[in-house]
């Protein structure tokens, strides 16, 4: 009778009370919850979302991930990169080839410029590429005497670059006198204006004597009211005694 109670004690201290795992699982289901809506609430994309709950589904259940990409670790992008794939990126738009008539006014610009350099011109020839075209603009003094409108012979070798540089192009030339303020002192004109008319006009007769088109021909006399310096010193006033031609643009 004593040996049976023995055993009856033993197997009652053999078992352990289990009870506490119920509201532990509780709580881990709760918390697992909680953290599900947690990162539900966050921006995710589903793949990642789907990744994740992989995770915990192995975590609890034991259960083997199936997709080696899958996990709470962040994995790269999808999306190759053009070398990887092996595809050539698509060309940046390149500028817009320059017009035929950009191209001639450009060599043509060229040639004068070296035109001046190469015969010591710098001082009485000046060149400007301006919104208006091709902008040769010679002093007085390569040209005329003081106070006349005849052209220098000296001047008919410079001129006959220009015609023969003009007539690489087909654009309009206009010839545009001007002078400085110091009123005209004598009887031929009767103020700066016609001087300086009479002094774009030489230059066009001399040009059109030399097989220019006519049509392509303009002259215009400003006088002494569209300077490029103050008329404060003499420096200044030679450099508003000039004629320029322009190769202007057609549009």
């Amino acid at each position: 009778m004593r040996k049976q109670r023995n055993r009856f004690d033993e197997d009652h201290e053999e078992h352990i009370d289990e009870s506490w795992l119920i509201p532990y699982a509780d709580i881990l289901t709760l918390l697992l919850a909680l953290f599900i809506v947690l990162f539900a609430s966050s921006t995710v994309d589903k793949e990642k979302y789907q990744s994740i709950m992989e995770s915990f589904k192995s975590e609890l259940t034991g259960t083997k991930i199936e997709s080696k990409e899958s996990g709470l670790s962040v994995n790269p992008s999808n999306t190759k990169t053009d070398e990887q794939t092996g595809k050539v990126p698509p060309a940046k738009e390149a500028a817009p080839a320059p017009s035929k008539e950009e191209v001639e006014l450009n060599n043509l610009k060229e040639k004068l410029e070296n035109y001046v350099k190469n015969n010591g011109l710098n001082a009485v020839i000046t060149l400007q590429d301006t919104k208006r075209g091709v902008e040769i603009s010679l002093k007085d003094v390569i040209l005329f005497d003081p106070g006349k409108a005849e052209l220098k012979s000296s001047s008919f070798k410079t001129l006959n670059v220009l015609v023969g540089l003009a007539k690489t192009v087909d654009n309009p030339i206009s010839i545009e006198g001007h002078t400085d303020n110091v009123p005209i002192k004598n009887a031929s004109y009767a103020s700066n204006w016609e001087l300086s008319s009479a002094r774009a006009v030489s230059v066009l007769h001399y040009f059109e004597s030399k097989k220019l088109t006519k049509k392509r021909l303009q002259f215009v006399g400003y006088g002494e009211y569209k300077p490029i310096y103050p008329n404060d010193t003499n420096a200044h006033k030679q450099a508003n005694r000039r004629v320029n031609i322009v190769i202007l643009r057609k549009a």
